[in-house]
């Protein structure tokens, strides 16, 4: 698609926008109204100043790593250096590399970090995992609300000047008001689907990269992470951007910056309908705590880029995972299930199958690989690192290996 796209533009460049352009509202109201975005002065001073202490502090450490990633069969290593943290247990895959969560303080779990600076980490981002939550809930809840009366009354859009303060913060949606547009199911599935397990934090410092790729559809500049959609997530989940590009006093952005171009100095996120070549492009700033929501099916109709500023930035992205196959509860209960096929006879040592028949066999098979090949082995090439943080998953993975000999044992 990407080939055939590029073929079809030839020379030639799509236009795209800034904030800086009289059509922006409008096109940002039609064609990309699930993007929600927040100004960092929206934010309580206390959850910036923790987790942006956090990120610091993780940086500090060396905690933030590289990924080898598959793409079309051949093996890269990330310009973005990547942690997870999350839900105890969580891992996230994408690009074929599995990611395991560094677990944030959870209650009932027991998680010794290696310092207390790394712990208070790991809690700004929980807290702040909590509060894009309830701003992910009242975001939709408000879209529910005003798109009924969206025909009645235009001049509630009209009246829309600041795209900081979308219309879902025209004064909060009640709940009196919400529940009689949003029924109990629906209220749920906006809970569930904006309840998000892990985090999956960036960072990069653009000086320092030897080469950044060029955006190649818009001639916006220079790419951190090129577009995509954001992969193994529960359907028409909101995905929460909270970005934090450190900013000094040599990184103003540029008073030269053309009216249609986006300044180069500045981290923007770019957004585009997937595949489509009518439709212009959107390049919004980031500056210092701005945070944005993709709501609903954003992230499956539309892609997404980061283009690079000058400065290092970081930034946590908040996922709803699809963890179905991607738990330690998930594996564990399938090693159950294969071993329930392996005889202990009481009287001697001797091991023996329950069963021979084919379809028995075949499922243990595939439960011992998917140990091997998506637990241990994934964890092993890079497992080491998340040391530096806390030795948590040591224990769960000798129990894997533990099982995974088992297993070893009924295919003999």
């Amino acid at each position: 698609q990407k080939k055939k796209l590029l073929e079809e533009l030839g020379e030639k460049r799509l236009p795209y926008v800034t904030p800086a352009d009289a059509d922006f509202h409008q096109l940002w109201k039609t064609k990309y109204s699930k993007l929600i975005f927040r100004k960092s002065d929206t934010v309580p001073e206390e959850l910036h100043q923790m987790v942006q202490e956090g990120f610091l502090t993780l940086r500090e450490r060396d905690c933030f790593f590289q990924d080898l990633v598959r793409i079309k069969g051949k093996d890269f290593l990330t310009p973005v250096s990547r942690i997870l943290i999350g839900n105890p247990g969580c891992t996230y895959k994408y690009l074929n590399t599995r990611l395991f969560t560094v677990p944030w303080p959870t209650e009932g779990y027991d998680i010794k970090y290696c310092s207390p600076q790394i712990h208070d980490a790991c809690k700004a981002l929980i807290r702040l995992n909590d509060y894009l939550h309830i701003e992910a809930v009242k975001a939709l809840q408000g879209r529910n609300f005003f798109e009924t009366k969206e025909i009645k009354d235009t001049t509630v859009i009209d009246r829309e000047q600041n795209f900081a303060t979308p219309l879902t913060e025209k004064g909060s949606v009640s709940k009196d008001q919400s529940s009689c547009c949003v029924p109990e199911d629906d209220y749920i599935s906006l809970k569930n689907r904006t309840s998000y397990n892990l985090t999956l934090l960036n960072y990069m410092d653009p000086l320092q990269m030897l080469y950044l790729k060029q955006e190649p559809y818009f001639g916006m500049g220079n790419m951190a992470v090129s577009w995509h959609h954001d992969e193994n997530l529960v359907e028409r989940s909101t995905v929460a951007v909270y970005s934090y590009s450190c900013e000094g006093s040599a990184m103003e952005e540029s008073n030269e910056q053309k009216l249609k171009e986006r300044d180069p100095a500045v981290w923007h996120v770019g957004l585009k309908v997937a595949w489509d070549i009518e439709t212009p492009g959107l390049a919004i700033p980031l500056h210092q705590g701005d945070f944005y929501l993709m709501l609903d099916d954003l992230n499956m109709t539309h892609q997404h880029c980061v283009l690079a500023g000058f400065s290092p930035r970081f930034s946590s992205t908040h996922r709803v995972a699809d963890c179905s196959r991607g738990t330690l509860e998930y594996i564990f209960g399938q090693c159950e299930l294969a071993l329930q096929n392996l005889q202990t006879d009481s009287d001697s040592v001797a091991l023996s199958l329950k069963s021979l028949e084919t379809a028995v066999i075949k499922q243990v098979e595939e439960i011992h690989n998917e140990v091997e090949f998506e637990w241990l082995r994934q964890f092993w090439f890079q497992g080491k690192r998340y040391l530096k943080c806390t030795d948590w998953w040591l224990k769960p993975m000798a129990q894997l290996e533990e099982f995974w000999r088992k297993m070893e044992i009924m295919v003999s």
